[in-house]
Formats: C-alpha cells, structure tokens, sequence
C-alpha cells in the first residue's frame, strides 16, 4: 500500500485534530480576541476620548469566544468555559497568586479530568432520579449483571447495589481521582458495588446485562457501535441525556423529579 504524500498526511492530521473540541475551543479564543482588538479598534475611532476599561474588554472577549463556541456548535458546558477562561486569566494575573498555587490547582484538575481531551467525556454527575427510573428498568425476578461506564464518584453504582444485592454493579473510571473516591467510599461504607479503573473501551460488554452511560454527544456513535458489536440480545443499554443521532430509543423517561431525559434501547 502506497504511503501518504506528505502534504495529504498533514491535512488529514489537521483535520482529526480540529475536531477535538478542545482545539475547536483554542482556535475560537484566538478568533474572539482577533475580533475583540477589532471591536476595540472601532471604538477608538468612534470614542477616542473614552477608551475601554480591560474589564469591559475581557467580559467582550469572553462573551465573543461563548457565542462563536455556540455557532460551531460544541456542548453547552464549552460556552461555559469560553466565557469563563478570559475572566481567569485576568483574575489570576491581577491577583498574582503565589506559583504553588496554580500547581496544586492544576493538579487537581489534571487527576480529575485525565483523558478529558481525548475522550470527549467531562466529568459530570447523574441524579437520584435517574438512579430511580434505571433501578425500575431492571428485571426483578432476577440477579443481573450492571456496570456504569464512567462512573464519577460512584454515585449510581452505591445507590444501586444497595438496592440490590443479588446482583453484580460495577462502575469503570478512567481519571484517577473519582475512581479512588469511588472505591474509599465503597470500602467505607462495605457496599457490595465494585469499581475498577479502566477504559470502558477495553470493556466486554456482552459480559453486562444493562450498560448505562453518561457520557457526551461526542461518545455517543462510538458506543453504539460497540453496544451493537458485543452486547447480548434483550440487553439494555442507558444513557443519562444524550441519544444516539439516526438510533431512536426504545424508551425516552423523563420525569418531573429528573432535569435530563433517560434513553433506553433494548438490544
């Protein structure tokens, strides 16, 4: 097989990296402040006498990258942090923290988000509710096999297996420092829920009776793929919020108690 020409090698590796969100999100901050010095640059005509306050021009920059994020269309939560980077920027220059500071505030994020960059999945924790609506979807006559693919802090997974004791709940995390959260409450308080730190990728999910899943849109494709390739049939696959784009579920549960939809697909 003939190789690559080199300028096709490096468009197709510019291309896989603009759709990480996380370039998308870079590249969008670099336009809003190129927008942002234009914006400026109108104003000084305009009102020479009365220039814009760094204030006022970090919250435009900020409002700026917020809307571009939400014209490319990335999750919600990115608008968020579009908005928000500017600001703490200009909070951490002008409070001029001490360096130790930000080691242990990178830290902190470095072992909670881990592969966040590569896997598109933020932390981001389900509620009672939907704990609730799942426990109602298992069968009842039977022990049953449950794992949580990015479990957090391992919420639903305790919740869960105190419900259940006959059955077998474990929840998989990749970042380091839910997963140890996880498995000292657990270990605390003597639940019967496991957890393990690990890739669900590398998971077999025919092993699992239902497979629930709070992932991000991003995942979404990729775990229906998966879902379809190893998982028995009559099966449940769950997710918390997002669908699977051109897969109708099965089920759609959204209660008043619940703030995101429930999907459900039997396999």
């Amino acid at each position: 097989m003939a190789s690559l020409p080199l300028p096709g090698f490096i468009i197709n590796r510019l291309r896989a990296a603009w759709r990480l969100p996380a370039v998308q999100a870079l590249s969008l901050q670099v336009l809003a402040a190129l927008v942002l010095w234009l914006l400026l640059l109108l104003w000084g005509y305009v009102k020479p006498s009365a220039p814009a306050s760094i204030g006022i021009a970090v919250l435009m920059q900020g409002a700026i990258a917020a809307l571009l994020a939400r014209w490319r269309k990335l999750a919600v939560w990115w608008w968020i942090i579009q908005f928000v980077f500017p600001l703490s920027l200009f909070l951490a220059v002008t409070l001029q923290l001490p360096p130790i500071v930000y080691l242990i505030a990178f830290l902190m994020l470095f072992v909670l988000y881990w592969h966040t960059f590569r896997t598109q999945v933020p932390y981001y924790p389900s509620t009672f509710a939907v704990w609730d609506a799942v426990a109602q979807l298992l069968p009842a006559d039977r022990a049953v096999r449950v794992v949580d693919i990015g479990s957090g802090l391992g919420g639903f997974v305790l919740n869960l297996a105190s419900r259940r004791p006959d059955s077998e709940i474990m929840g998989v995390e990749l970042a380091p420092l839910p997963w140890l959260v996880s498995w000292l409450r657990a270990h605390m308080s003597k639940s019967r829920g496991r957890f393990i730190r690990a890739d669900y990728a590398a998971l077999d999910f025919s092993q699992y009776d239902a497979v629930f899943a709070y992932l991000s849109p991003a995942a979404m494709s990729a775990l229906w793929d998966k879902a379809q390739t190893e998982m028995r049939p009559g099966s449940l696959l769950l997710s918390n919020e997002f669908m699977i784009e051109h897969h109708a579920a099965d089920l759609v549960i959204q209660t008043e108690q619940m703030r995101t939809p429930l999907y459900a697909w039997y396999i």
